[in-house]
């Protein structure tokens, strides 16, 4: 273990208990999350057929999962986050099973469909802030730096993992049997957050406020530290801009000029680009974490102006990569800013509400690109997205906050793992 007297190397957090059960929850929780929707729409085209029905069924999972988003923060400041994260992994088990019966067996309907994607957007929301917040409890303060590194390389393993799992299933077996095996993920996700280990958190003086007083509190928490909101605020035009981008625009592009195959190449480009960029994390302690994740914000631009001007893989696969490695420079830096900045029992509030800006974003720049397109053009509309992302990160280096706020000393701080006998 280390004790502070060398910097900590990116096996360090995985030799504590505790993150390592963390780590291994939150990589089978978004492997389950990357192939629920890819089973349950094939499900659903079974069933019905109709492209209405499948957007009302998965689109009623992601309406859960923005609107109790910040009631997820208040429930992990409120109970122990551990019991949480066990709870929602094995209530998204539960309800997946039941699909899956529902299918297997031939009762399964839209209505049914809608309310299990319903329960399973709502767990999800319940998770999110809680994973997060509970890496610092697992963990000395050392190694908080190469722990979200470490954790953030999970999370994408998993995600892109079970993406291709998901599409697997679905060709091989059919997707009642795939929903059968994403509802075992999140049982096997909820067997590693209860083993976790924690100090116990310290008993609150008086009664419970309000969940809405408690909402307050997190806004007031916030909008107290300028660097929050203005890091939140770059990234919600940042992650609109993006979204519109690559989600919608670079398909298109793809199948008007370099093909189907090498945009796959170009996203396991960006994925590999993000698993060396959190090794670097790990081993590098930027004492301006926050202002180095904000300024390679302007990276996100990188793809676009690609997209924009060239239809060459061997200019489209290093910006793809380059924007893998800067992003988990700006994912890192931001976690441990908060993590060290904001007070533990509020933590969890704050994340809720950074998620739901990037929540919001993300669909209203997936449905604002294709209007767009259709009025300036597909590439036009690519370099003025470009043109945004630098405009929005220049915007926020302006700001004092940001630039000035520094991370920690390095000190060795005792774990429940530490102090066991």
């Amino acid at each position: 273990m280390s004790t502070g007297r060398r910097p900590p190397t990116l096996l360090d957090p995985l030799r504590q208990p505790g993150f390592r059960r963390l780590a291994g929850g939150r990589m089978a929780n978004y492997f389950a999350n990357a192939m629920a929707p890819i089973v349950l729409s094939f499900a659903v085209i079974d069933l019905t057929g109709s492209v209405v029905d499948l957007g009302i069924v998965v689109g009623a999972r992601s309406v859960a999962n923005v609107v109790l988003l910040l009631l997820g923060g208040v429930v992990a400041d409120r109970l122990p986050r551990k019991l949480v994260l066990q709870g929602a992994s094995w209530a998204a088990a539960a309800a997946q099973a039941a699909i899956a019966v529902s299918v297997l067996l031939g009762f399964a309907s839209v209505p049914i469909l809608v309310v299990l994607s319903v329960v399973n957007g709502t767990v999800s929301a319940l998770s999110l802030p809680a994973a997060a917040a509970l890496v610092p409890q697992t963990v000395p303060q050392a190694m908080i730096r190469p722990a979200n590194a470490v954790a953030r390389m999970a999370i994408n393993a998993g995600t892109v993992i079970g993406a291709s799992a998901g599409g697997m299933l679905v060709g091989t077996v059919g997707p009642g049997w795939g929903i059968a095996a994403n509802a075992g993920v999140f049982l096997l996700a909820g067997v590693c957050f209860a083993g976790i280990r924690v100090p116990p958190a310290e008993p609150s003086d008086g009664p419970r406020a309000h969940p809405l007083t408690e909402l307050r509190e997190g806004w007031a928490e916030f909008v107290s530290r300028t660097w929050v909101w203005v890091l939140v605020l770059q990234f919600l035009v940042i992650n609109a801009v993006v979204a519109g981008g690559l989600q919608v625009l670079g398909p298109t592009v793809a199948d008007r000029s370099f093909g189907r195959t090498t945009w796959g190449l170009l996203l396991a480009a960006q994925t590999a680009g993000a698993l060396v960029g959190g090794i670097v994390a790990a081993r590098t302690r930027p004492s301006r974490a926050l202002l180095l994740g904000s300024a390679v914000g302007v990276f996100e631009a990188l793809p676009l102006l690609a997209l924009a001007t060239t239809s060459d893989p061997v200019l489209l696969v290093p910006a793809m990569a380059a924007n893998g490695i800067a992003l988990e420079q700006l994912a890192v830096g931001w976690d441990v800013s908060l993590q060290e900045n904001i007070p533990p029992e509020r933590l969890a509030r704050v994340y809720s509400y950074d998620a739901l800006g990037s929540y919001l974003a993300i669909p209203a720049g997936e449905l604002a690109a294709g209007p767009l397109a259709l009025r300036a053009g597909v590439h036009s509309t690519l370099l003025i997205g470009a043109a945004l992302v630098v405009a929005a990160t220049a915007a926020a280096l302006c700001s004092r906050s940001v630039r000035t706020l520094t991370v920690r000393p390095a000190s060795p701080q005792p774990t429940a793992d530490d102090m066991a006998p």
